[in-house]
């Protein structure tokens, strides 16, 4: 009787959603929407339609939900590497802040989203400004950290999961009521509304740093498909050399800028870049900030 028991305690473990869900996502991994079929499912589970129908009515509503799961736990998770944005060759940029103290700990990303309000801020009054935080100066453990983390969260989940972005794509444009847009905004909007952006403009500078973050993710992952489609002879060095070269070789009268930079093309490091973009954004929104 224990025996039946345990087996049968087996088999509700395999059969929850979750554990659906989870199998759902590993096909995924391998082989992409198209490899992602209920009978492909069912010999992964070890069990018949049926059972898996009982917690998904369609193949829809399965991608929503491994979707929705990788995107918490990416939200959830800490990046890969640190979420500082990495120096800015010229003048210290929103991500710079040498001088600044160590945020309270009161006054960490996820506490200043519940507990400021538009006026307010997790920054330390101490710190040092910069021009470019037009007087608003960043300290650790600020706003804008938290929004890199969720950025390099996405970032990461999107490169380890090619079907992601084009799932994001989809939900963002057809299912904006879904979990999945609620989930990322709200991460996104609760820093935003930590920094001290006025209620006026939050869903402009969330909105703003929502579609970057995920659209330059997106091709960022596209690109890494791109290039294995290549053959394992060609690596990535191999392949921004030679885009690099071709750019240094275009006519000069119709492509003067595109030669200038492209030097910066060759070698470059994608997640230096991808947060390069963000701060650039974070930039413009502090710098809008009113006077403090």
């Amino acid at each position: 009787m224990a025996t039946r028991t345990r087996r049968s305690q087996r088999r509700t473990e395999a059969l929850s959603r979750e554990r659906i869900v989870e199998a759902a996502i590993e096909l995924l991994d391998a082989a992409g929407e198209s490899g992602l079929t209920f009978r492909a499912l069912t010999e992964r589970l070890a069990t018949g339609p049926g059972a898996i129908y009982w917690h998904v009515a369609n193949k829809g509503e399965l991608l929503g939900a491994a979707t929705d799961a990788v995107v918490a736990a990416a939200l959830a998770a800490e990046p890969a590497a640190s979420a500082k944005s990495p120096e800015p060759a010229g003048p210290a940029g929103p991500a710079e802040s040498p001088e600044a103290p160590e945020a309270p700990e009161s006054a960490g990303p996820a506490e200043s989203a519940e507990t400021a309000g538009p006026a307010e801020s997790a920054e330390s009054p101490e710190a040092a400004e910069s021009p470019e935080a037009a007087g608003h100066a960043e300290s650790a453990g600020s706003p804008q950290d938290g929004i890199r983390a969720v950025a390099l969260g996405l970032f990461d989940a999107i490169e380890e999961h090619p079907w992601l972005a084009s799932q994001l794509m989809t939900q963002l444009s057809h299912s904006l009521w879904e979990t999945v847009a609620p989930r990322i905004f709200e991460s996104v909007g609760r820093q935003i509304r930590a920094l001290g952006v006025p209620e006026s403009s939050w869903f402009a500078a969330t909105s703003a740093l929502m579609h970057y973050i995920l659209g330059a993710a997106g091709q960022n992952a596209t690109n890494a498909a791109s290039a294995r489609t290549l053959g394992p002879e060609v690596d990535r060095a191999r392949f921004l050399d030679a885009a690099s070269t071709a750019w240094e070789q275009l006519d000069p009268d119709d492509y003067p800028f595109t030669r200038a930079v492209a030097g910066q093309l060759r070698g470059h490091d994608d997640r230096e870049q991808f947060l390069a973009g963000v701060d650039l954004i974070l930039s413009g929104i502090t710098a809008s900030l009113p006077a403090r």
